[in-house]
């Protein structure tokens, strides 16, 4: 049952490194100690105890500790050397200035630093992280109301799991397959992460309009719900003209409003969606269908699209070439196991968006079937297919084995719930937020919890 009667503060996870380089910027309080606490501060873990450093003044803490700002509307810390992108391609470090509370927490001999922080400010961050603050307002509407479902639904679950009440199964394995979903309870210390595992969230330096901090206050408290339950709703970059359902991606779960539907008003013509015939998937894979996501226009992209999200050129179609030591090198690295050289990567069961569910490696020393799809997509690559959408050519065949592989693919990211190249798209061409809502998801409708 939906229960809130105001809006709840949140721990957001930024960082967890062995020393952390931090500054405050305005009058922090601690706990137990009569000073202000201003400028710049080193954390690191000495003898079991956190220890952080100003200059010639060392201040010692035994698990914990919390600096809390006297002004939360004026006042901000900074954190340096902040890993964006995380085992994505474009993984980086950058510096990033929150507001609330700055909390350091021991986590096996490094310090995790903690963002503790009221929902909508965080919601404020989350929009213009995920996608840029110049989009349109009724597109950071949509995310503000997803962004904000999700991290409830994420929230109430951890309960859940540590309460035991659900069984958190995310792997299955035996000789002959390997299958395993990604999922965020992994997290123990806080709510969420701020990167691409939980959702982007990159501190007040990407609030660079006003549009942002409006999309969030019309959506004060407002929720997707089914069923009288907050909705889990995931989104990802591009479906690729049609969105994935949530049991084929994630767990075994199936929800209604996380159903595969064509990613466009009308219905697609000249196309078999019956993707479990792969004379099918082919077809959709290497073609272009009409979809509110196979969007070229730079210019839209550029206003909706953060900046390193404009590098990627091709997300609604892609492709990449391995030759045969390369693919052979990443598949063993990845999975720890040597198939020796590849002979083929044999589809064995596809989702409704043609994403792979199941795939066979087969190499001269090794034939395993892997999944699900986030497990496809990392054992092929150094960091992530795009998608698991993808067909494969076979190249240059000595004594039967290839020396090269293209992949051929569609959409970026899981696929499931909404779109958000898709989303851009709908809200550039005049659709209201609550529209593109009940596009994506069908069987859900808005509610006010706060």
């Amino acid at each position: 049952m939906i229960n809130y009667s105001k809006e709840p503060v949140i721990s957001v996870g930024i960082m967890s490194e062995k020393v952390i380089n931090f500054e405050l910027h305005g009058d922090f309080t601690v706990n137990g100690q009569s000073k202000n606490f201003s400028g710049r501060f080193s954390a690191e873990i000495v003898e079991d105890k956190i220890i952080c450093k100003q200059e010639q003044t060392k201040f010692e803490f035994n698990n914990a500790v919390i600096f809390k700002p006297q002004d939360v509307e004026t006042e901000s810390f900074l954190l340096k050397d902040v890993t964006i992108g995380v085992k994505f391609h474009w993984e980086k470090k950058e510096k990033e200035r929150f507001t609330g509370s700055l909390k350091l927490l021991k986590d096996n001999g490094k310090i995790a630093a903690i963002n503790i922080i009221p929902l909508e400010n965080y919601l404020v961050s989350v929009i213009s992280s995920e996608m840029s603050a110049k989009s349109p307002l009724q597109l950071l509407k949509t995310h503000a109301v997803i962004s904000r479902s999700w991290v409830l639904t994420q929230i109430e679950k951890s309960k859940s799991i540590k309460k035991g009440k659900n069984k958190n199964t995310t792997s299955l394995a035996n000789e002959d397959e390997h299958i395993k979903w990604y999922d965020r309870e992994d997290h123990t210390l806080f709510d969420v992460c701020a990167d691409d595992h939980c959702q982007r969230y990159q501190g007040v330096t990407k609030v660079f309009t006003e549009s942002a901090r409006q999309a969030v206050k019309q959506t004060l408290g407002i929720v997707l719900i089914s069923h009288d339950k907050i909705c889990d709703t995931r989104y990802s970059k591009s479906c690729g003209g049609i969105t994935e359902s949530f049991e084929n991606v994630w767990g075994p779960v199936k929800y209604t409003y996380l159903s595969s539907l064509p990613d466009y008003k009308f219905e697609l013509e000249n196309y078999n969606l019956d993707f479990s015939n792969e004379i099918n998937a082919v077809k959709w894979i290497k073609s272009s269908p009409e979809s509110f996501c196979n969007m070229k226009n730079r210019k839209i992209l550029s206003h909706v699209l953060v900046d390193f999200d404009q590098a990627t050129k091709d997300f609604f179609r892609w492709k990449i070439e391995y030759k045969q030591e390369e693919l052979a090198r990443i598949i063993k690295t990845k999975s720890g196991i040597d198939f020796g050289e590849i002979i083929d990567l044999v589809p064995i069961e596809r989702g409704y968006s043609s994403r792979l569910i199941k795939l066979k490696i087969i190499g001269t020393k090794k034939t395993l079937i892997v999944g699900k799809e986030l497990e496809i997509r990392r054992m092929l690559s150094e960091t992530h297919l795009y998608s698991s959408a993808f067909v494969v050519d076979k190249i240059n065949i000595t004594n039967g084995v290839p020396q090269q592989f293209i992949l051929t693919g569609a959409g970026w990211g899981h696929g499931v719930g909404l779109c958000q190249i898709g989303a851009a798209v709908m809200a550039s061409k005049g659709y209201q937020f609550d529209e593109i809502l009940l596009h994506y998801y069908k069987d859900a409708k808005l509610k006010k919890i706060y």
